[in-house]
């Protein structure tokens, strides 16, 4: 039998890219790590690397399990086993593996693939009483793994209070007084320091719920940034070069962020093979895993507008419709060229970084009531501060202004209103309001150039939107009444009463229902 002091910490099963990472970041955090995967070269592969990396001095950290049995037999029980394969019957697959090895009831087993949430809500009850099945949803990609991802955690509290040690060791960390990361990217030194970037999220699926958000609003963000991109390309005739150098001078400012820090490198990338701009070598045909794509759905079942959301989606669909559009390049006319001084085309950049950062917090607005509506239906307890903490390091939409969303959750918090929309905190609604008529010169620009702008111009129109006391729906509510008798409400009336007019009549009678 072997000793206890000889037991590992914790077993991480599929050593891809990304397991392999978590495996080496949980090693560097002093655990003890149990590593398989049915691909005997990857967990050789991994022990060669743990041993590459290993300090001076430390004894070895990793150790590979040829089997499931043999994994289990080697960890210190309640046994922690991290998942990490790819979505749906995967997921199944190595846990009806793990109790045909003998997987115990107060074992904890931790799904941190891109699962959709609703699947993670069924697999805790088909599991329960077998093993405690818990979720983990990850942001931040290799590099996030492998040196301090965002970690979004849910499902039975009793486990959460097990892994919370392990998770706060290997989330990425942030200055708590700035906001800002605290990256250090040395193997075998880990970050140690600051405010880590998870949180028990909530009840089983909460996590990857808010992880399938988070993954919404990063296709907006991507697809705002591309926009502008267009913008000052196409419609201002700028170089890829040019067009990175004013990119990376908004990351200076309140644009900073990741998705932009990276664009401007990406635009300023000579191609290996020819020596041109990498990016105009690309072909423009972009691809989707379906995270975006469940986040529009979700906000269609529940009734929440999400419109910048879904027509991010929809521009890499139709980015995918490459042949169509060849075509009909030679078919549809657009505007002639705009012809601009030096001055004019100054003041639209200016222009059109507000215009950026109006988008951008439209978008986020939108992810954030999407995320409160589902809570509301679910009977989930979200807190939203604490969610805008964790993404402001590690993850893939990590940015400067997630510090002000986190303070403008908490300014609510502290005075006890609900803060239904991000537009209504007062920092947002006053920034917005100053930047709005930049925003719309841009967006007009934008359609007098016949450069499309879906996100940039959705996200105007939610604005537009909510800043309307009165909508047309009245004459909408007309419509269906005229046609299906599908009644109205009365502004004269009281809420809920119903009221339907005799149209077909000659006399058009008023009825209530």
């Amino acid at each position: 039998m072997q000793n206890h002091s000889d037991l590992l910490d914790i077993g991480v099963i599929g050593l891809g890219v990304m397991g392999k990472n978590l495996a080496l970041n949980i090693a560097d955090n002093s655990y003890r790590v149990a590593a398989f995967d049915l691909d005997g070269a990857k967990v050789e592969a991994l022990l060669q690397q743990e041993q590459k990396e290993r300090p001076a001095n430390y004894a070895q950290r990793i150790e590979g399990c040829s089997n499931l049995s043999e994994m289990l037999s080697s960890l210190a029980k309640p046994r922690i086993l991290v998942l990490s394969v790819p979505a749906g019957a995967p997921v199944d697959g190595v846990c009806n593996a793990l109790l045909e090895a003998g997987i115990e009831q107060d074992d904890i087993v931790v799904d941190t693939g891109n699962s959709l949430w609703t699947d993670t809500v069924a697999r805790e009850a088909q599991y329960q009483g077998k093993f405690s099945f818990f979720s983990c949803a990850i942001s931040g990609g290799e590099m996030g793994a492998r040196f301090g991802p965002s970690l979004m955690p849910s499902g039975d509290i009793k486990a959460w209070d097990r892994i919370k040690p392990i998770w706060e060791a290997i989330a990425a960390k942030v200055d708590p007084k700035t906001g800002l990361p605290i990256e250090r990217q040395e193997p075998g030194n880990p970050v140690t320091e600051g405010e880590p970037c998870t949180t028990y999220i909530g009840p089983a699926g909460a996590g990857h719920y808010v992880k399938m958000v988070h993954n919404g609003i990063e296709y907006a963000d991507m697809q705002l940034i591309c926009e502008a991109y267009q913008l000052l390309s196409d419609g201002l005739g700028l170089s890829a070069a040019e067009v990175g150098e004013i990119f990376a001078r908004w990351n200076r400012g309140s644009l900073n962020s990741y998705l932009m820090e990276i664009s401007a490198d990406v635009l300023s990338q000579a191609d290996p093979l020819t020596g041109k701009p990498l990016v105009e070598m690309i072909l423009d045909k972009a691809g989707q895993k379906g995270t975006g794509l469940w986040t529009a759905v979700s906000s269609l079942q529940i009734g929440c507008p999400a419109p910048t959301i879904a027509e991010a989606v929809y521009a890499r669909a139709v980015s995918t419709q490459k042949h169509q559009r060849q075509q009909l390049s030679l078919l549809l006319a657009g505007p002639e060229p705009l012809t601009l001084s030096d001055d004019e085309r100054a003041t639209f950049i200016d222009e059109l970084e507000n215009a950026l950062y109006c988008a951008k917090i439209a978008c986020y607005a939108q992810g954030f009531q999407l995320m409160a509506m589902n809570a509301q239906e679910r009977g989930w307890q979200l807190d939203f501060a604490e969610i805008a903490k964790i993404w402001r390091a590690g993850c893939i939409i990590r940015a400067t202004f997630l510090q002000s969303i986190t303070q403008a959750y908490q300014q609510a918090q502290k005075v006890g209103e609900p803060l239904d929309n991000l537009l209504m905190a007062e920092t947002f609604s006053l920034a917005l309001s100053a930047k709005q008529q930049d925003w719309r010169r841009a967006v007009a620009r934008a359609i007098m150039s016949g450069v499309p702008v879906p996100c940039i111009g959705s996200a105007l129109a939610y604005y537009d939107s909510y800043r309307s006391e009165t909508l047309p729906a009245n004459l909408l509510q007309g419509q269906r009444d005229f046609f299906g008798a599908h009644s109205f409400e009365r502004i004269d009336k009281h809420a809920g009463e119903k009221y339907h007019l005799n149209w077909s009549h000659s006399e058009r009678t008023l009825e209530k229902l």
